[in-house]
């Protein structure tokens, strides 16, 4: 049955009127604090912090360990931390935002708002195609460095696609950012750092940042690469991962730099607005965030997304093999979402959305019930999408 316009908005409307599962803080801060201190004893965190809102409401916020592998400095309620890809949620918000504020539907094309775009068979990728990965778009040809932002975009601009745009999604790990950040450019005129923190960042009071003011660096946790063992799930992908020459390996070394985690604790690296992999935050700002969205798009007041925006996040755009993972993915505009034939669900349920981060870090937005969660650490695991550390604590939300 095919809905028209006004139906599919009070459709989409109705699901912030009331929530179907009501959770009990007292209940679920013991469920939580449980598993939450079992990750430290017997799964190796370091430090790490949680947070669950409801209707607009923190219900827990945990936090536990150390910002230092020398258990130095204990991980204090204003600790904050870098999440990772986590923070392609954030541009994704302010790119949806900004198509909002400019009456954009996510059909139109690309080049529309970014002529440059049209080299190498790109003149028909529209908005949908590039927010939901399917652009063919990955990884460059060109070997440019991840802090010169206009020499990514003139690479991205000459790039021709690894795939037909629109036949297959793949993970775009580092140009997705860069994608993101020029649109808001265009058509905003500003960069998607500044727009972060004007239109969410400060009217909700988030210490949550793309590009770190220098004065924050003293709340920042130390970030630990993965301590070596047996790979993860999927085998082939972490081969290939390691493997010059594939599409894994090219992806997530193009643009290329800033490949060793220990760069990203030097403060001038923090202070880079890199809108793929570079957010710095809290647990319970990032939850606060997605509290937003999981509320109709209104939180204290305050209301940013209209009914039809909030429709492209929660509708998946494409679900299946993706072609740098090797395993089911989906994707809604910019936010990912349960894949149909996954092996582990990492959202709380159908109509949730968020973006994890390696490592460890992950958020959602579960509009149903109303439910927002993040997770953030500084021990991280061999692992891409959310690994068992935040899963379980999904997990018992939702028990």
């Amino acid at each position: 049955m095919k809905l028209d316009a006004e139906e599919l908005e009070n459709r989409i409307a109705s699901l912030f009127e009331v929530p179907s599962m009501q959770l009990k803080p007292s209940e679920l801060r013991e469920r939580l604090e449980l598993l939450f201190c079992e990750n430290f004893e017997k799964f190796g965190e370091l430090g790490a912090a949680v947070s669950v809102w409801q209707n607009g409401k923190s219900v827990v916020d945990l936090y536990g360990g150390f910002c230092d592998v020398r258990r130095e400095h204990p991980w204090a309620s204003d600790t904050i931390a870098l999440i990772w890809s986590a923070t392609k949620g954030l541009g994704s918000a302010c790119v949806l935002h900004v198509l909002q504020e400019h009456e954009i539907d996510i059909s139109q094309r690309v080049t529309e708002f970014w002529p440059e775009f049209a080299q190498s068979g790109k003149e028909k990728i529209t908005l949908r195609q590039l927010l939901s990965h399917q652009a063919g778009l990955c990884a460059l040809d060109r070997r440019v460095d991840v802090l010169d932002y206009s020499a990514v975009i003139r690479a991205l601009e000459a790039q021709r696609p690894l795939w037909p745009p629109g036949t297959a999604h793949g993970y775009h790990a580092r140009t997705f950012g860069f994608l993101l950040d020029e649109l808001v450019r265009r058509i905003a005129g500003k960069r998607l750092a500044e727009y972060w923190r004007e239109v969410f960042g400060q009217p909700l009071k988030l210490d949550l940042w793309i590009g770190l003011p220098e004065k924050e660096n003293p709340r920042v946790a130390t970030m630990y690469a993965a301590k070596a063992g047996k790979p993860p799930e999927p085998k082939q992908f972490y081969v290939d991962l390691i493997t010059p020459g594939t599409l894994a390996r090219k992806t997530f070394t193009s643009p290329y730099g800033l490949h060793a985690v220990s760069a990203m604790n030097n403060p001038a690296i923090r202070a880079q607005p890199i809108v793929s992999f570079g957010g710095i935050g809290s647990a319970g700002a990032l939850a606060k965030f997605y509290s937003m969205l999981a509320n109709g798009g209104e939180l204290e007041g305050q209301h940013f997304f209209s009914p039809e925006t909030l429709r492209w996040m929660t509708t998946t755009l494409t679900d299946g093999i993706d072609r740098v993972f090797q395993i089911p993915t989906a994707f809604s505009a910019g936010f990912m979402k349960n894949a149909r034939n996954a092996s582990r669900r990492i959202f709380g349920t159908s109509m949730a959305f968020g973006h994890p981060g390696a490592g460890g870090s992950h958020a959602f937005a579960d509009p149903e019930n109303k439910i927002s969660f993040a997770y953030v650490m500084n021990q991280m695991e061999q692992s891409l999408l959310p690994n068992e550390k935040s899963l379980r604590l999904v997990d018992a939300i939702y028990s």
